[in-house]
């Protein structure tokens, strides 16, 4: 519990500076079983301007995120990258990701992801790489709750993945 509450107050602090140039890399990721939807709700928080720096690099070409119609007309840029760098298996089956949208935050851009047709599960995978392949020392939050219990993770590059168990 107290690694949680220091995460949290971590990212909370380091969240609410709006900078330009910042030097920590950090992401916060939740994840959510709904048992009724039969869904995991996932919602991911990156800095705006580390994505348009990942996306610009990946794909070649200048990208900007600092309007609504820019987030949506990046979504599907967007919706690769975390296809690529956000892998979520269920009882050690692969699960699809569908990007539903994204909106702003301060200086974040918070992405709504969700994986549908999950049934009940016991063992859960995460891998985070976002932005791993842009900042060595991106660190890559993860929580995810099911019913009452939260388990959560840091994932850095080179121990991006972590499995949990209910």
């Amino acid at each position: 519990m107290k690694k949680i509450f220091f995460l949290f107050f971590a990212f909370t602090i380091f969240t609410s500076f709006t900078s330009a140039d910042h030097e920590f890399y950090l992401s916060v990721t939740e994840i959510e079983y709904d048992k009724e939807d039969r869904a995991l709700q996932i919602v991911s928080r990156v800095f705006i301007d580390d994505m348009e720096d990942v996306l610009s690099k990946r794909y070649q070409k200048e990208i900007s995120l600092s309007y609504e119609k820019d987030l949506e007309s990046n979504k599907d840029l967007m919706a690769r990258y975390i296809d690529q760098k956000l892998k979520i298996s269920v009882n050690g089956k692969p699960a699809t990701l569908n990007l539903l949208g994204s909106k702003f935050d301060a200086d974040q851009v918070v992405l709504f992801i969700e994986v549908e047709k999950v049934e009940d599960f016991k063992k859960i995978r995460v891998e985070n790489l976002i932005l791993t392949d842009l900042f060595d020392s991106q660190k890559n939050v993860v929580h995810v709750k099911k019913g009452e219990t939260i388990e959560s993770m840091l994932l850095v590059k080179g121990n991006g993945n972590k499995t949990v168990t209910f």
